[in-house]
């Protein structure tokens, strides 16, 4: 039997008119974020153990949403620039456009090479540890250009924090950027000024860097580029190097982010960072990647929720996920988007202030990747014909991004039944997003405010006796 998956909005005013619009993605149909259906609150029936229920209440607020987006990796602009003028258009208006596109807001990018490069390079010549020959002038052909095209189509709104896989061979003990190794303590002060220069280097080009992560996935040992950092490594670099050079060279406004990898270490990571005075004081917050799994588990939301319970002053940040290698053939695979909707949800739920997935753009093999490492994006591009291939994966992340924007706060969202998750923000300008699995039509969900007094706004959006749980996502927008 065939599953229908689902994402809606639902958009209205409960003060007001009282209407919702419904706007879905479907498997099995042409339905792509389309509006489909308007609803109209009514007063609530006595509540009952025997139906289905999300509670939604906007007068309790958790935290800021600051932005979602994706990374802007050499490959991905690599891709980008194969493509024709009409092609290269069409998708930064489907990022970065709010109105025509889903409004991606935020941005990743790597310093230096990553595995999602079609080489492996560094800014300075090797053995360079003054830096003298620093130059970003590699990335001026094809990742600048399309970072300051997202950046234009965001009203130069685009928050980008950047991230280095590995520092140069000459500073590890491996002398190799792959494979992992450790930074060498003699280069700890050369490689914090080396995140400096790309700073200073990225805004003389007209690129404003909003954070940086100390190192992508700091406890993975990669055929890529890669380099470890135990707690205490990462701990020590932050306070008596990078911190410290990042204040002296005016930077104090640029996010520093620790950890960047998955959520099983990151309770330990947090506790080994945040319980010192000393290094906490340079750390913004801490960002994340969803790969727990490998191991043969599920994922560890219940870690970041606890990161967040233990350390309310610092910000949590997803920063980077994928749901899987790259299969020609599977360009339609509805388990994709689903990947990306449990996750968002539940990091949300757990406190998580900002979603950036990974590449937002790869070619017809899933890369270029330099190591054979490819794997899917929202939106891949034929460059043999110029075809861009959207995969659900982009309606997914869409029905968050585009309806619930920067600087909305999280609100009060609660199942009546475990099989179900659900998410809710207020925007800015009062309207309320509710996120939540529809395992029906949407025509058989019925809306209504659970209370009528004006001293409340609590809502309740009851679901049909017969349900079933079938995995889906609805996003309402309603309930001031």
């Amino acid at each position: 039997m065939k599953k229908l998956w689902m994402l809606v909005l639902l958009a209205g005013n409960l003060e007001g008119q009282g209407r919702a619009i419904v706007y879905t993605t479907a498997e099995s149909t042409s339905l792509r974020l389309t509006a489909t259906d308007t609803l109209v609150f009514k007063p609530s029936e006595p509540t009952s153990e025997g139906k289905v229920y999300v509670f939604v209440d906007p007068r309790r607020t958790f935290q800021p949403l600051i932005g979602i987006g994706g990374a802007l990796t050499d490959a991905a602009a690599e891709t980008f620039a194969k493509l024709p003028a009409a092609q290269q258009e069409e998708l930064i208006t489907a990022y970065y456009s709010a109105d025509r596109g889903i409004g991606y807001t935020l941005g990743r990018t790597n310093i230096h090479s990553c595995d999602f490069s079609s080489e492996s390079y560094t800014y300075v010549t090797e053995g360079d540890s003054a830096l003298t020959s620093f130059s970003v002038a590699h990335d001026l052909r094809f990742r600048i250009p399309l970072i300051k095209r997202a950046m234009a189509a965001t009203g130069n709104k685009l928050k980008l924090f950047a991230s280095p896989w590995s520092p140069p061979a000459f500073m590890k003990d491996n002398n190799d950027m792959l494979h992992g190794g450790h930074l060498r303590p003699e280069y700890a002060h050369a490689w914090a000024r080396y995140f400096t220069k790309f700073v200073e280097s990225y805004r003389k080009e007209g690129v404003p860097v909003w954070g940086i992560t100390i190192q992508n996935e700091p406890m993975a040992t990669q055929t890529w580029e890669s380099c470890v950092y135990q707690s205490a490594d990462e701990r020590d670099f932050l306070k008596n190097h990078l911190g410290p050079v990042m204040a002296r060279q005016g930077l104090r406004d640029v996010n520093i982010i620790v950890w960047d990898h998955n959520r099983d270490l990151i309770v330990q990571r947090a506790q080994a960072i945040f319980d010192d005075p000393a290094a906490a004081k340079y750390a913004w917050g801490i960002g994340f990647h969803w790969y727990e799994d490998w191991s043969g588990g599920q994922q560890m939301y219940g870690n970041v929720a606890l990161v967040n319970r233990l350390y309310p002053a610092k910000h949590i940040l997803f920063t980077e996920g994928t749901p899987a290698s790259f299969d020609s053939t599977a360009y339609g695979r509805w388990s994709l988007g689903e990947a990306y909707g449990r996750s968002m949800v539940n990091d949300f739920n757990s406190g998580t202030e900002g979603w950036t997935d990974w590449n937002i753009l790869l070619d017809e093999r899933g890369g270029p990747n330099h190591v054979g490492n490819f794997c899917f994006a929202p939106i891949h591009a034929d460059t043999r014909t110029g075809q861009l291939i959207y995969t659900n994966s982009y309606y997914y992340i869409g029905h968050f991004s585009k309806f619930v924007r920067p600087g909305a706060r999280r609100i009060v969202a609660s199942p009546s039944r475990s099989m179900l998750l659900a998410t809710a923000f207020v925007n800015q300008d009062g309207q309320v997003v509710v996120v939540f699995p529809a395992p029906f039509g949407p025509r058989n969900a019925k809306i209504s405010p659970a209370r009528t007094s004006k001293e409340t706004s609590l809502t309740a959006v009851t679901f049909p006796n017969d349900f079933t749980p079938c995995w889906t996502r609805m996003i309402g927008r309603s309930l001031t």
